[in-house]
């Protein structure tokens, strides 16, 4: 495939993704909404929490993720159907085995730490055993569809990818409206029909994975080398993942220790609406990935550093759109969204906004890294900086007894972790440190800058009603748009971009 070519695939898969986005982001925001006002403070922040215990045994899951994406893309890249087949077939032996390992240490250890350590309120211990169940099967289904997962990505069949998105979420919409109804436990109510949708999805990849790959068809492969080589990819992969559970779930449960399942509710809410803004980032570096992994296989080692520094500066340039005016108005927009704020929930949005803009450079970054197989000492690094989060935190909250802490030691811990991505990836592929920072940095910063201070003196000036939200909105990101496209762009980036509306003008007229 050349270069040009590649770049009109990733436009044309970022459009689909963007689309998947648009549609997710309405119907997730509203669905949060009317879940909130369904299960009550209590009963979302234990489902969160709760789900929070399982999601800690997914480090093992994502370590296999890396690994299974990584390989499947890699031989697209080489063009090796045999190996590619070879690879998925070993890659979902893998996953079931890998299954059976989590649901063990899930019904062992997590469900004793469930029942004994968790602060939740005892007459709620019973639907908090029912959620944490159907979380576990749920996982476990995500667990062995991984491979499918894994070969739509590397096909870049995003279009695919972007309906049955759309369709999961609409599901969850659904299932909502039908607990408000039910005349049973709602929390239990919630927690099955989850399960059921994740059942239906995992059944919904894996047919169109079957119709629509030839090497999405399991056979027996005898391949000592090549299971080396992903278990020993999937083990450093565990490790650095293992440090991103710690963070992101363990964080969650030093909260309910601390707190209780108040304040667990509040960091829900925060977490559930910076992973639907992250994906005004994601849509695009999900399109990007395969083929920087591509690019390297085939050799084309510059046309990957051209594609990692492009997906940094736009990632960010996507992310800081919403993540910016969003942190002014928090407070505002929560309160016209879901009307009882609980406590923390507006300051823990602020700063989970606050890393998303430091962590969304992260995915070209790491996919480069993951692309040239070297990943011992990326792995083990990433996995100290992370696990020290929990540690820290909970000095902190020893220390001082306000939740925000942990916030801040996770946005510290995520600034150097970037820092130490580059490092590692500067030693594997010698980029320009140069060119990293006049491409990425020196062009978006004025931007970032100019527009936080912008967004600050507009919040002030409009009325916080929806009206006034609605005007702020729009001229934010008005400008936002106009500093990006005469700053953070260069000639070329401009040319294209009026070329293109030069082009769709011309086919209307």
């Amino acid at each position: 495939m050349s270069i040009q070519t590649s770049h009109k695939q990733i436009a044309k898969n970022t459009l689909f993704l963007y689309m998947r986005m648009l549609v997710s982001i309405i119907v997730n925001l509203y669905t949060i909404r009317l879940l909130w006002k369904v299960l009550g403070i209590d009963n979302y922040g234990i489902y969160n929490v709760v789900g929070g215990i399982v999601m800690m045994f997914a480090f093992l899951n994502s370590a296999m993720i890396a690994s299974s994406q990584r390989f499947i893309s890699y031989e697209l890249g080489g063009g090796n159907s045999d190996r590619l087949k070879r690879t998925f077939s070993i890659s979902l032996t893998v996953h079931f085995l890998l299954a059976i390992i989590i649901l063990v240490l899930a019904e062992t250890v997590g469900l004793w730490f469930l029942n004994v350590k968790m602060n939740i309120p005892p007459d709620r211990m019973a639907a908090a055993n029912w959620v944490y169940q159907c979380s576990i099967i749920s996982f476990l289904f995500t667990v062995v569809s991984v491979p499918y997962n894994a070969c739509i990505v590397a096909h870049e069949h995003m279009k695919i990818y972007g309906y049955f998105g759309i369709l999961e979420v609409i599901l969850k919409l659904i299932i909502v409206l039908i607990v408000a109804v039910l005349p049973f436990d709602k929390l239990i109510s919630y927690a099955l029909l989850v399960l059921a949708v994740a059942i239906t999805m995992r059944l919904i990849y894996g047919i169109y994975c079957s119709r629509h790959f030839e090497e999405c068809h399991f056979e027996k492969f005898k391949d000592p080398h090549l299971m080396r080589q992903m278990f020993s990819f999937a083990g450093w992969s565990f490790l650095g993942n293992m440090g991103f559970a710690v963070r992101d779930q363990g964080i969650n449960i030093i909260l309910n220790l601390f707190f209780g399942v108040v304040v667990n509710a509040a960091k829900g809410i925060a977490s559930q609406v910076g992973g639907v803004i992250n994906g005004f980032a994601s849509s695009f570096t999900m399109a990007l990935n395969p083929q920087i992994t591509k690019n390297y296989a085939a050799g084309n080692i510059e046309e990957m550093k051209t594609l990692m520094f492009q997906g940094c500066k736009y990632s960010l340039l996507l992310m800081a759109m919403i993540a910016i005016p969003l942190i002014f108005c928090a407070e505002t927009i929560l309160k016209l969204w879901i009307g009882d704020v609980a406590p923390y929930t507006v300051g823990f949005l602020q700063l989970t906004l606050l890393a998303a803009l430091i962590d969304c450079v992260v995915s070209p970054i790491t996919t480069s890294i993951q692309a040239t197989g070297k990943i011992k000492v990326f792995q083990i690094l990433i996995s100290v900086i992370m696990i020290a989060n929990l540690p820290l935190a909970w000095i902190g909250l020893k220390i001082e007894l306000n939740p925000y802490l942990v916030m801040w030691i996770s946005i510290l811990t995520s600034t150097i972790a970037l820092i130490s991505r580059l490092w590692i990836l500067h030693r594997l592929v010698k980029f320009s440190w140069r060119r990293l920072l006049l491409t990425v940095y020196a062009r978006t910063a004025p931007v970032l800058v100019l527009i936080s201070v912008a967004a600050y003196y507009l919040y002030l000036c409009f009325n916080h009603n929806l009206g006034g939200i609605i005007l702020y909105g729009v001229c934010v990101i008005s400008l936002y748009l106009s500093l990006t496209f005469f700053i953070a762009l260069n000639r070329n980036e401009r040319d294209k971009i009026m070329v293109m509306i030069r082009n769709r003008t011309q086919r209307k007229d």
